[in-house]
């Protein structure tokens, strides 16, 4: 159970820690989201909570995670200093291409996915996060799988991660029907 007096927010570097959802994650999105916008107010932008954080009832890591959408018109690098004017960190590509990668605070409170809107990985992101909220025991399947391999992999993220992978791209998978 999360306590008001704590911050909801903050992942140390290396580490693997789950929290129970916290009410106010939402609340912290809206004003993200609102930073985000006035950063970039030149440059048109759609903006989603993805991740854990934007599923009710589901744990997650401490970190909110944002799929900021861009239209293939304006190209994803004219964002980065804007973004960083608004205290993000660029990380570059992350490894994925189609993808730039920003992150804020310390520790690291906010992940921000600069992707083309409505191409493959926009559509990924969203459709993971609406087949979760959709089904209540897929996401309970999903929380359960994500604390044992927290448990399992405490200081090792890419394990962590490689771990969860396949219910990821099998809940994709199954939500590509209504992908959009």
């Amino acid at each position: 159970m999360t306590e008001t007096s704590i911050d909801p927010l903050g992942l140390e570097s290396g580490v693997v820690r789950l929290v129970d959802y916290d009410e106010r994650w939402p609340v912290l999105f809206a004003a993200e989201a609102a930073r985000i916008r006035t950063a970039v107010s030149a440059l048109p932008v759609r903006l989603e909570h993805v991740g854990s954080t934007a599923v009710p009832g589901l744990c997650a890591k401490p970190v909110l995670d944002i799929v900021a959408g861009h239209p293939s018109s304006s190209p994803a690098l004219t964002y980065v200093v804007p973004l960083e004017g608004a205290g993000y960190q660029h990380r570059g590509d992350a490894g994925i291409p189609g993808h730039q990668f920003f992150r804020r605070g310390q520790p690291r409170a906010y992940h921000v996915h600069l992707v083309e809107l409505g191409g493959a990985l926009w559509r990924e992101y969203v459709a993971f996060r609406d087949y979760l909220r959709a089904d209540r025991e897929a996401a309970g399947r999903y929380g359960e799988t994500k604390r044992r391999l927290a448990a399992q992999f405490p200081r090792d993220r890419e394990a962590y991660i490689a771990g969860k992978s396949s219910f990821v791209r099998e809940a994709i998978r199954q939500s590509s029907g209504n992908v959009g």
